[in-house]
């Protein structure tokens, strides 16, 4: 496993920071770790780097426990913490080749990285002169630069236009063909966009662990209808693989549906063979964010 949580709580003073996690990370995926703001995640990045010890709990990269071994196990990741700690007042290619003294790495993987991350046309400027998505080009060169298995990134795009959101997804999205990525953010689209599988926690516990995949399967279908007449309730529920309803008004329905195929048509031709006929209908099928609501409530 290139990650390995078993049993990991991290306590302050009374306050539960982390409760009882478990989970494993495989090589190859990228996986979207979300929770409200004060739900843990930050913590939970921090002792798989090593930042900070848990209360108790177990921790591994790549089968190595981080509590004894963090040099070692610091070999393995790439971390961008959610403040890009960056020295601004350095040349783009400075500061990686220091970063890349300290990981002792060949100076040759610089180009390769800056090339990598698209910074190319900057390497030769001051980082302070730069964007705030090529500063998080930047912090990423350098959690790449000594070629880490593991990639930790806490909440990568947080003050990025939507163009810099699209360019940092994009370049994630390739790092992880080959390593493994754990990020934390707050946008559902992004986890949606790039990743294999979602992990959600609320107030330190772990309350969804899946592959987005199965996630989209499992979801239900839900249309907003309004017909031109009142109809009783006796009749709406004949539709089929209906499960639930909520009748707003005399002529607006809420109907929720246990499958992902179209009901639009089976709603015309109930409401044909009711004589009846349809003034609005949307679609409001239940989405990532809509489970995130309702795990994190």
């Amino acid at each position: 496993m290139s990650i390995k949580v078993v049993d990991v709580s991290k306590q302050y003073g009374e306050q539960i920071a982390v409760n009882g996690l478990d989970f494993e990370i495989n090589k190859g995926e990228i996986v979207g770790f979300l929770g409200p703001n004060g739900a843990g995640k930050s913590t939970l990045m921090k002792m798989l780097t090593g930042y900070i010890k848990p209360t108790k709990g177990a921790l591994f990269i790549n089968d190595i426990p981080v509590i004894y071994n963090q040099k070692k196990t610091n070999k393995h990741i790439g971390y961008l913490p959610e403040h890009n700690p960056l020295y601004k007042d350095m040349f783009v290619k400075e500061y990686l080749r220091f970063v890349a003294q300290i990981h002792e790495v060949d100076k040759n993987e610089i180009d390769k990285v800056i090339s990598r991350t698209g910074l190319t046309a900057e390497a030769s400027k001051k980082i302070h002169q730069l964007s705030k998505g090529y500063q998080q080009r930047v912090g990423l060169a350098a959690a790449l630069i000594h070629n880490p298995d593991v990639l930790i990134l806490d909440e990568p795009t947080t003050g990025l236009d939507p163009n810099q959101i699209l360019e940092i997804r994009a370049l994630i999205k390739e790092i992880g063909k080959e390593k493994t990525v754990l990020f934390s953010t707050h946008i559902m689209q992004e986890v949606e966009a790039v990743c294999d599988r979602v992990i959600i926690i609320n107030k330190g516990n772990l309350r969804v662990d899946e592959k987005l995949s199965t996630l989209k399967a499992g979801q239900q279908q839900i249309i907003q209808v309004t017909f031109d007449f009142k109809i009783e309730e006796q009749f709406v529920k004949q539709i089929s693989n209906l499960v639930s309803w909520v009748n707003y008004h005399d002529n607006e329905w809420e109907l929720t549906f246990d499958t992902q195929k179209d009901q639009r048509a089976a709603i015309f031709d109930f409401a044909q063979t009711q004589g009846l006929k349809i003034l609005q209908m949307n679609t409001k099928n239940k989405t990532l964010e809509t489970l995130f609501k309702e795990v994190t409530a």
